[in-house]
């Protein structure tokens, strides 16, 4: 029998006890609420860390409509180290949908250089509809049933349909008008209104994953407003359905293949030696019988699902950490104890309301299928291309959770128009599971003239400080302006030595491991 509450449920019931909730008709934080566009944002010390300030500014809750309702976007403004070098302001933010970069700005000392830290106030933003930003809100008992992303039938295509259908109900009473207004063109709008209260003439930003398409609609929406936009991780909002399943399924495949192919050559993988492939194939055949546990877990936890184990390898392709994974996936076959580190599947919550920043994507991305029939050809489609993986993870249970969106929406993909903006520096590693290397082709093609691409010929999700050279490109175009010659390409390093390299807090890392949608970074202090 099919689990009636998948690893995604319990997951994003366990996430919403990361981001402190506040009531649908309120906003969290402290400080002013200013006029859009340009009010003063009163500063006051943050809790989680009295050397980072916190603010609030008020913004439109529709821009259509700047002289209706409001809602306050929470900020945090890391000052820069070193007045006297100081440039200016710089805005971060960490991807997701559902990253915070309040959170970014707390933990910034110890993801950016020390020559960027001492050079610019980091101010982080949490986009509207996301943690203190009046986070979209719907019910956890509804949110803990949602269906099984990946469809068998028809009566579970229905199923989907009737249930996306409750749950818009639902979320829309709960968190009020901004349910409908929190696509990424509005945050574009919120960051400009951001940019006008720091005082700043022109935008300087840094953003990671779904932060990069903030990003790129900045440059194509306030074009000449734009200093410098380096965008880690590039989205591509110019797909449909079909093109953005068979890309995001090509990255899952594709890490996979590095994978094994480090297996094959490195001693230090527990499954070295073995067929890999056979191995992987063989614990999904378990999963679809429901014969496969996570180690440790009580017995009346429901079995690991074929996806529960693509998500679980799909997540450990974002550092990447090929060592863990392997020791897992052998305590997996095996029933030994997981590697230390890995956390026990989490209980369910018992909060009245969970926080669903997938909204935001579906607002962006609207993905229609038809029917069952349509859905099962894309997911052969998949299975082709992805032989081993089967599907992204991340891109099926999104366009799951999307379906049945009512049209139009706000913020439909279309090929970027960018005209007249200061050059955009692109990064992206060649094999990111999340955001592939196609995607960043396509949006350099795009934006032409516009952007230069740095490619990172090594792995996982965000390129910052891989190595020197990653390093070295972003500081010099963040700071002096100076973009690397157009093709540059960035040697490898090995995983390990990446890693080394990360200090404290390694950075936000996109989607969830397990939970595709979610990006949550680290919440220092206040974790639930």
């Amino acid at each position: 029998m099919r689990r009636k509450v998948p690893l995604l449920a319990a997951i994003l019931l366990a996430a919403t006890a990361l981001l402190p909730l506040a009531p649908a008709g309120a906003a969290t934080g402290a400080g002013n609420r200013g006029t859009p566009g340009g009010g003063g944002i009163t500063w006051t010390p943050c809790p989680e860390d009295p050397a980072v300030e916190c603010g609030e500014l008020a913004v439109p809750v529709d821009w259509a409509a700047p002289g209706g309702p409001t809602v306050e976007i929470a900020l945090a403004r890391r000052k820069a180290a070193d007045p006297a070098a100081r440039i200016g302001a710089m805005l971060i933010n960490p991807g997701g949908p559902g990253g915070s970069g309040v959170d970014f700005a707390l933990a910034g000392a110890d993801y950016f250089s020390q020559e960027i830290t001492r050079r610019f106030d980091l101010v982080g933003f949490d986009p509207r509809g996301v943690a203190r930003s009046h986070p979209v809100v719907c019910s956890a008992d509804l949110l803990a049933r949602a269906p099984y992303p990946i469809m068998k039938n028809q009566a579970d295509f229905d199923g989907w349909l009737a249930y996306n259908r409750q749950l818009r109900e639902d979320c829309r009473a709960r968190t009020g008008p901004l349910y409908d207004h929190v696509d990424t063109l509005s945050v574009v709008r919120d960051m400009d209104a951001v940019r006008a209260a720091l005082g700043e003439r022109k935008l300087t930003y840094y953003g990671r994953s779904y932060g990069t398409l903030i990003g790129q609609l900045y440059a194509e929406t306030f074009p000449h407003r734009v200093r410098a936009l380096a965008l880690d991780g590039n989205m591509d909002h110019s797909l449909g359905t079909r093109a953005f399943l068979d890309t995001e399924s090509a990255a899952a495949q594709d890490s996979f293949d590095e994978f094994a192919a480090w297996c094959g050559r490195d001693a230090g993988c527990a499954l070295h030696g073995r067929d890999l492939r056979a191995f992987w194939a063989g614990l999904l055949a378990r999963a679809e019988r429901g014969e496969l546990r996570f180690p440790g877990v009580p017995q009346e936890v429901p079995p690991l699902t074929q996806l529960d184990l693509i998500s679980l390898a799909f997540g450990h392709f974002y550092g990447p950490d090929w060592a863990r994974l392997a020791e897992l996936l052998v305590a997996i076959d095996t029933g030994a104890e997981p590697p230390t580190g890995i956390p026990s599947r989490p209980a369910a919550r018992s909060e009245e309301v969970g926080e669903f920043p997938s909204q935001v994507f579906c607002l962006d991305y609207r993905l229609p299928i038809r029917d069952h029939r349509e859905y099962a050809a894309l997911l052969r489609r998949s299975a082709k291309i992805a032989p081993d993986m089967r599907y992204n993870p991340l891109a099926f249970s999104m366009t799951a959770v999307c379906l049945g969106q009512p049209a139009p929406i706000p913020d439909p993909q279309h090929r970027l128009r960018v005209h007249g903006a200061a050059p955009l520096l692109l990064g992206n590693a060649l094999h990111d599971p999340a955001t592939g290397y196609d995607w960043a082709l396509g949006t350099a093609r795009q934006l032409g003239r516009q952007a230069v691409l740095l490619t990172y010929e090594g792995w996982g999700h965000g390129i910052y400080n891989r190595s020197e050279c990653t390093l070295g490109a972003f500081d010099g175009y963040l700071v002096a302006l100076t973009l690397p010659a157009r093709g540059t390409r960035c040697p490898a390093v090995p995983p390990a030595e990446a890693k080394a390299r990360q200090r404290s807090w390694p950075g936000p890392s996109g989607p969830l491991p397990d939970l595709p949608g979610w990006s949550l970074s680290p919440r220092p202090a206040h974790a639930g």
